[in-house]
């Protein structure tokens, strides 16, 4: 069976493939509205929509089309919302769930691209790569001892989340040679090791752990997560990485503790606000290397997440369960409604 899906996305950049594999199904009539000047006609198009696809990241898209309760009574024929990356800071999921609607995740699409920035972001701070970059075209004249970094081959790193990135995370780390532990609360210690990381509770990670990498969910249990206590915590002299979601670390917090010598540098991918203030007191530090939330953002991640994205869509035009489903529990429900839109 092939059900006719009203599918409308925001007018965000996205890889053609999307609009090439969801136009071009029988099953699926896709329109696209304008983020801004066009107010009236957007609300006009997501209030026919029964698939709402939309920008992952909460400061690309301004807030009044973020999936909240107000939308989704706007919204009464919505039947999925689906992300446009892994992460979902756009979706009230838990108001989906009450209203009955599914949402989806591309979930994987961009894991290696995390992945190997984070792993340039440690490699850049702990050998100050930046640094180095800066001083030289200042025209300065140092000595190479003056800016000399450590290796992170044989270091201990510690990732805090095991999914799709930390597993690669982990299969990075393994050809510098370092041991890796983990922490992740939604899978056991087998599941863990079997992902390629030793697991060990949060304190000890951070007491033992020369660089620790964020690759968790921003969600009410790890809002603020990293606080000035847990920065106390981490080993004097570790790094610290975040490629996840700004607000899971306290900024203030790791200002202190990097001005303070407690630790030696960050990588910082993500931001409370993005993009930060030119004048924020962490882009003034030598040793913090900076980069504006594109470690998904590679040509390969792109389309990875648009095609996955688009498929996702096309098993639900099929009345198909896709495979990331955000909030399982609602699927009963979900399947339900759907079938009392096509009576």
């Amino acid at each position: 069976m092939t059900v006719k899906l009203k599918v409308v996305r925001s007018g965000t950049w996205t890889n053609p493939v999307f609009d090439e594999l969801v136009g071009s199904h029988a099953g699926v009539e896709l329109d696209v509205f304008s983020i801004s000047g066009a107010d009236q006609e957007a609300w006009s198009k997501l209030a026919q929509a029964q698939v709402y696809h939309l920008m992952a990241s909460r400061d690309d898209l301004p807030a009044q089309w973020h999936v909240t309760d107000g939308l989704l009574l706007r919204c009464p024929n919505l039947l999925c919302v689906s992300s446009s990356g892994a992460g979902y800071d756009t979706i009230d999921v838990e108001a989906c769930t009450k209203a009955g609607v599914a949402v989806v995740n591309q979930a994987g699409g961009n894991a290696m691209s995390v992945a190997e920035q984070a792993f340039g972001l440690m490699i850049a701070v702990s050998r100050r790569l930046c640094e180095q970059d800066r001083r030289l075209r200042r025209g300065e004249r140092f000595s190479r001892e003056e800016v000399m970094g450590h290796d992170i081959g044989g270091r201990v790193l510690g990732l805090v989340g095991m999914g799709h990135i930390g597993t690669r995370m982990a299969i990075l780390a393994h050809a510098f040679n370092m041991t890796v532990l983990a922490t992740d609360p939604y899978l056991t210690a087998q599941e863990i090791e079997q992902r390629g990381a030793t697991p060990v509770a949060m304190d000890e990670l951070l007491a033992r752990c020369d660089i620790v990498s964020l690759h968790c969910p921003r969600n009410k249990e790890t809002l603020g997560m990293f606080d000035a206590a847990a920065f106390r915590a981490m080993k004097q002299g570790a790094l610290f990485i975040t490629t996840a979601r700004g607000g899971i670390h306290d900024e203030a917090a790791l200002a202190h503790a990097l001005q303070t010598g407690h630790l030696r540098g960050a990588g910082l991918d993500v931001w409370s606000v993005e993009p930060p203030p030119a004048d924020h007191p962490l882009l003034a530090m030598d040793n913090v290397v900076a980069t504006h939330h594109t470690a998904g953002v590679s040509h390969e991640a792109r389309y990875n997440i648009a095609k996955i994205a688009a498929e996702q869509i096309v098993l639900l035009a099929g009345g198909n369960r896709p495979p990331r489903l955000v909030n399982p529990e609602v699927w009963p429900v979900y399947a339900q409604r759907l079938r009392q839109a096509l009576l």
